[in-house]
């Protein structure tokens, strides 16, 4: 021990040495690729061995009746699984990337050592086995504690270890992918890391890096790539609107069932128990769908090249299915549907992994069903390949709440950006829809479970906490009821906004006039002293007192569907409101308030 402490102080020497012969901003550009070298190769190691372990679990030959065994080697990684937990580190690990940004949000950023290995050996094991999860929340988890922690080591401070956690979140999922692009916008939009420009240079070096190792050292059968096969037809732009919409809503199905499945395993006081009957529950679902083993990233590539013999190879219901089309199309929706029950069951059985690779597997099964239909009916010109591909963001996009991370990453993947502009109207229709219906993405609200919250009692206290002019924006241009349409031209020349508020002499609001209700109006010159603000304002659809309770002003967004509302101290015209000002404080209170527990 004492050996090891003391090359460890030798380092610590060695890093303080050079930091003063350099600047702090070349110091932290050398750290990030220290973190980005070291996030990197942890990634680059989980993936290998899931692969290899994969592939030695599979190498022996077995009698056809044996086959169905191979069906139990999940539950036997659930198992081997919940006793290292046990074991080792007992209420100190915590699954999912809530912890992350418990860490992040809480003001401290710290992370425990244990955090850099635990979720290798553990995901690695789930997965290796053929566990139904991801590793790519595993490898987020990996990299934020290598990250966290080298900033420990080296006494750095909040907003510097906060930038490297970042580094290392972004060399992780860049190494993962090979996707560097993808890694940076994953830091920053799951996360909520606000990237200055100058935190972006580093935070770019280490996904730079992390991508670098990930293409000299990983197999191209390791990652998950695919060239396009068809260009891009803009006739099909009806279908990728609808396939956006179905993206969203199987999204929202996602993150519902999940939850719901993940709360009913927490009522086992075993975790034993939990382990077989999930583990058990897993093994029924494998046996019909056997595309359910581990990640599901070949069976992915099998979509996307049509090789569709291999998708029910093993399933008792296989050949049944393959004879009839529509029957077929049907058990790949079921595909994409059900997936979410094997996530749930192997990570709420005590198995470690996330929800990344089971949101590309399920966009993958939606996109290649949708598009089958859609040649069912007789659209033959819909392209199988790029809509399993574009469905792929559309997905990861409802699910993490990343539109840019799901545009990027599968542009990336194909090597190309061809599909963007169909990739960019899925991920943001799907991305619309989950936050229509569901305000708080899957991971804030397993940071409420980690905290261990009652809903009810700390939403009331949480939504006491938030304070109206905190959010209110007060930058908007005032219009007097006699101010004339010309002088409202020239307001309107220099403003950012396309809605006003209109007030009388005294303050007091009169209701609102929008560029939509003027457009034809200020092309008119005539009409410019001849109509005033009192002749064209309307009414409000409602407003926001000062001391309004949060709940009432909830229920009037949601009543009345607008985006903004103007706030009123009385009858006095104060500002204007956004719904959206108000989830993303609400977001950042939720997180404020589970870091202090």
């Amino acid at each position: 021990m004492t050996f090891g402490l003391h090359y460890i102080q030798k380092l610590r020497d060695l890093i303080w040495s050079a930091r003063k012969q350099l600047t702090d901003r070349q110091f932290m550009l050398g750290l990030s690729i220290v973190v980005g070298l070291l996030s990197g190769s942890a990634a680059i190691f989980l993936k290998s061995f899931v692969f290899y372990l994969h592939r030695y679990l599979h190498s022996f030959e077995l009698p056809a009746y044996q086959t169905y065994l191979m069906v139990l080697l999940p539950s036997a990684g659930i198992l081997l699984t919940v006793t290292l937990i046990r074991l080792f580190w007992k209420d100190d690990f915590n699954k999912g990337i809530g912890t992350v940004l418990k860490a992040i949000h809480s003001g401290r950023g710290h992370l425990p050592f244990s955090q850099t290995y635990n979720h290798v050996i553990t995901s690695g094991i789930t997965v290796g086995f053929g566990g139904s999860a991801g590793l790519e929340s595993p490898i987020v988890s990996t990299g934020a504690a290598i990250g966290a922690n080298f900033a420990d080591f080296n006494n750095l401070r909040f907003k510097e270890r906060t930038l490297l956690l970042a580094c290392g979140i972004a060399a992780g999922v860049s190494a993962a992918f090979n996707a560097p692009i993808a890694g940076v916008l994953f830091a920053a939009e799951v996360f909520l890391i606000e990237i200055s420009i100058s935190a972006i240079i580093p935070i770019i070096l280490a996904s730079a890096t992390g991508a670098l190792l990930s293409k000299i050292i990983l197999k191209e059968s390791i990652l998950l790539h695919f060239e396009m096969q068809e260009p891009f037809s803009s006739t099909n732009l009806p279908f990728y609107i609808i396939l956006g919409l179905c993206t969203g809503f199987i999204s929202l199905w996602f993150s519902r069932a999940f939850n719901r499945i993940s709360e009913w395993f927490t009522a086992f006081q075993s975790p034993f128990k939990a382990a077989i009957i999930g583990s058990l529950m897993l093994a029924a679902l494998l046996l019909v769908f056997p595309s359910f083993y581990g990640e599901g990233y070949e069976y992915i590539k099998d979509l996307a090249s049509f090789h569709t013999y291999k998708l029910f190879e093993g399933s008792v219901l296989g050949n049944f299915m393959e004879r009839r089309t529509w029957l077929f199309i049907l058990a790949i929706f079921l595909t994409a549907m059900l997936k979410v029950l094997a996530t749930s069951f192997t990570l709420g059985a005590g198995g470690n992994g996330g929800q990344f690779a089971p949101s590309l597997f399920i966009g993958a099964n939606l996109g290649f069903a949708f598009a089958m239909a859609c040649h069912k009916i007789g659209f033959v010109h819909v392209s199988i390949s790029n809509f399993t591909i574009v469905s792929m963001a559309g997905v990861l996009s409802g699910v993490f709440y990343a539109p840019m991370t799901g545009i990027f990453l599968i542009a990336e993947l194909t090597g190309g950006y061809d599909l963007m502009i169909p990739l960019m109207l899925v991920s943001a229709l799907s991305y619309s829809i989950v936050r229509r219906f569901q305000p708080i993405s899957l991971e804030i609200q397993r940071l409420k479970t980690i905290a261990k919250w009652k809903t009810s009692k700390e939403d009331t206290l949480i939504l006491s906490k938030l304070e109206i002019n905190r959010m209110m924006d007060t930058d908007y241009d005032i219009l007097r009821e006699q101010m004339t349409l010309g002088d409202f031209v020239k307001v309107l020349e220099t403003s950012r906004h396309n809605s006003f508020p209109v007030v009388d002499d005294t303050g007091k609001f009169k209701g609102l006039v929008t560029f939509k209700k003027v457009k034809e109006m200020v092309f008119k010159p005539d009409l410019y002293n001849k109509i005033t603000m009192a002749q064209i304002l309307e009414p409000a659809k409602a407003t926001i007192q000062m001391n309004e309770p949060f709940s009432s002003i909830f229920d009037k967004f949601e009543r009345t569907f607008a985006y903004r509302l103007p706030v009123l101290n009385g009858e006095n015209y104060l500002g204007f409101i956004t719904k959206s000002a108000i989830l993303s404080q609400y977001r950042k209170e939720i997180i404020s308030y589970a870091g202090k527990e």
